[in-house]
């Protein structure tokens, strides 16, 4: 079932006339070409949807799936090492001298190019939705770096792009160690059995907690002495389980086994009606569950 795994959240402001045709348009003019053999790295945009092959955008109810796939050469640092220094003593050897050092720089890039033509290759993707309507866009990633590299080949693509990282009123740690602690929680949001505590005094001082009960006498006694919660395990609506961090990124998303089963009852048996009515269905899930997410935690921060 298409759902994302992870999600970044950004605020989006699209520009007038942005729809589904004018990204697929403008996405298709930096298509995903594989690497060249003297490449490292190459990214480019790739169909979302297997099912709807040669469509750089898939759309329904106004929401907008995007993909970017990047592909990198796999060359291990030990392997252009054990090549260099296999030159390095070959040169020193028959010459009777010492390589200098700008010398083996110049040595270590030709073992680079002649190594990347025979080295494996990985791809790897990262999907984006796009809510204009809603003002909104996810990417799906745990990491904020690969997060705004798609976010920089999008605003290649697109010209410009208002996005700003989502951030609330209130520290999410705090919130967060309160409802550990046993504070009124959100209508509808209840505790996992998951979190991560930290002393912001002392680093690396860290706790991890999975499987137990957190409303507890021994996590309570560690928030006392000056532990924070930093990433939670949280359930919403009895519809989906994540784990939230301090910065707001949602990692780990599934749907509940009720909920899931009784959207895959609902789902067309046909590959692309069914692609559709997920992506339907996720957009919808999201625009209810991010409005929430940011009024948990004191409505958004906007940065002028």
């Amino acid at each position: 079932m298409l759902w994302f795994r992870n999600a970044i959240a950004y605020r989006f402001e699209p520009a007038p006339g942005f729809t589904p045709d004018h990204l697929n348009e403008a996405l298709s003019g930096h298509p995903f070409r594989p690497c060249a053999s003297h490449e490292l790295q190459r990214s480019g945009w790739s169909a979302p949807i297997g099912e709807a092959d040669g469509l750089l955008v898939f759309s329904s109810n106004g929401f907008m799936l995007i993909d970017l796939l990047q592909e990198e050469r796999l060359l291990p640092a030990s392997v252009v090492r054990e090549a260099v220094e296999e030159k390095i003593t070959l040169i020193e050897r028959e010459q009777s001298r010492k390589v200098s050092r700008k010398e083996k720089l110049q040595l270590k890039e030709e073992v680079i190019l002649e190594l990347l033509p025979r080295s494996f290759t990985r791809r790897r993707h990262t999907h984006a939705l796009l809510m204009p309507q809603q003002g909104w866009l996810l990417v799906d990633s745990a990491s904020h770096k690969r997060a705004e590299a798609l976010l920089d080949q999008l605003r290649k693509a697109v010209g410009s792009l208002e996005v700003r990282l989502v951030q609330s009123q209130q520290q999410p740690d705090t919130i967060m160690t309160g409802w550990v602690l046993g504070e009124a929680m959100p209508p509808g949001w209840a505790l996992e059995d998951e979190c991560e505590l930290r002393d912001p005094k002392t680093e690396g001082s860290k706790i991890s907690v999975k499987g137990q009960e957190l409303l507890c006498d021994e996590i309570a006694a560690h928030i006392t002495a000056g532990m924070r919660v930093k990433r939670l395990a949280l359930e919403w609506q009895q519809q989906i389980r994540w784990v939230l961090h301090e910065d707001l990124s949602l990692h780990r998303l599934r749907l509940c086994d009720q909920y899931r089963e009784q959207l895959e009852a609902d789902t067309p048996e046909e590959a692309l009606a069914a692609r559709d009515s997920e992506l339907a269905h996720m957009g919808l899930e999201y625009a209810r569950l991010l409005p929430d997410l940011v009024a948990a935690f004191g409505g958004e921060r906007v940065q002028r």
